[in-house]
C-alpha cells in the first residue's frame, strides 16, 4: 500500500536492503552494534539454522538503547567498520 511505502522511504528513493535487528550495544556516542537473525537452510541435509552477523550502525541521534529492536540500511562507509545506519526505532525494550 501506498502508507508503506512512503513509511520506508527518504527524499533519496526507497530504502533497499532494510535488516530487522536487536541492539546488543549501546555505549559508544552515535554508534551501536545491531545483531540480525536469520535462518539457513543447509545444503545437504536441508536442515535449517540458525545464523547471526553484528553491524556498527551509526545512529546519529543515539536514540536505540540496549535491547531494542531496530531496522537498519546500508550506507556509504562511515568509519572502518561503519557502513550501516539507523532507519528507526522498531520496538523500546520494556524494564
Amino acid at each position: 500500500t501506498m502508507a508503506q511505502a512512503t513509511e520506508t522511504t527518504t527524499g533519496r528513493g526507497p530504502l533497499v536492503g532494510t535488516m530487522t535487528g536487536v541492539v546488543t550495544s549501546d555505549k559508544r556516542d552515535k554508534t551501536r552494534t545491531v545483531e540480525v537473525n536469520y535462518s539457513v537452510k543447509h545444503e545437504k541435509y536441508g536442515k535449517y539454522l540458525r545464523r547471526s552477523t553484528r553491524y556498527q550502525v551509526h545512529d546519529e541521534k543515539n536514540e536505540a538503547k540496549l535491547g531494542d529492536t531496530v531496522q537498519i540500511a546500508r550506507c556509504r562507509p562511515l568509519s572502518k567498520t561503519k557502513t550501516f545506519r539507523l532507519v528507526k526505532v522498531v520496538e523500546t525494550k520494556t524494564l
